[in-house]
């Protein structure tokens, strides 16, 4: 197997900042304490692909609602690899829990972003039997796999990312 990436923690400062708006009227001692307890992606066993992302609190959703969740993770990676994202399979399978995106795509550039490339998760529970989703503190909500590709022959891709969505269709229209 490659090893082509290592997870690492965004600085406290970044995670403060997006969980107050994604959460706000956190006090900061909680919010201190929700960083400390960041668990680490982890394959569950020598066999497994994706790689565990565990949420920061524990979650709760009710047919069709949604969340936006900031991990606390960042991932540098081979710049010849993508990490994609899609729910645990478990729970696609019990409360069609799905990713708002269907999969997140994290570039290796994101990683140098002016969010410190800042993982986010947004999850839909899209239940059809009225099934609400709780997710407790530190079981995993989404899995990551990292995935090699190639490009094109006659690639000439200059950009420089600065940020998260959008970003690059951003730069794609300065470059045209």
């Amino acid at each position: 197997m490659i090893r082509a990436a290592a997870f690492e923690k965004v600085s406290y400062d970044r995670f403060a900042a997006d969980w107050e708006k994604n959460f706000p009227g956190t006090d900061a001692e909680e919010t201190a304490r929700i960083y400390a307890d960041i668990r680490m992606p982890r394959r569950a066993t020598a066999g497994s692909a994706g790689y565990d992302i565990c949420a920061p609190v524990d979650i709760e959703l009710a047919p069709g609602k949604e969340i936006l969740i900031p991990t606390g993770l960042r991932v540098r990676m081979r710049e010849d690899y993508v990490l994609m994202l899609f729910p645990r399979s478990g729970l696609g399978f019990k409360y069609r829990l799905q990713m708002n995106n269907t999969v997140g795509i994290i570039d290796s550039d994101y990683y140098g972003a002016d969010n410190e490339g800042h993982i986010f998760c947004k999850l839909t529970n899209d239940s059809r039997q009225g099934r609400t989703v709780l997710i407790r503190k530190g079981d995993g909500m989404v899995q990551g796999i990292f995935v090699p590709f190639g490009i094109t022959e006659d690639d000439d891709a200059a950009g420089i990312r600065t940020g998260g969505f959008g970003s690059t269709t951003e730069s794609e229209q300065r470059h045209e």
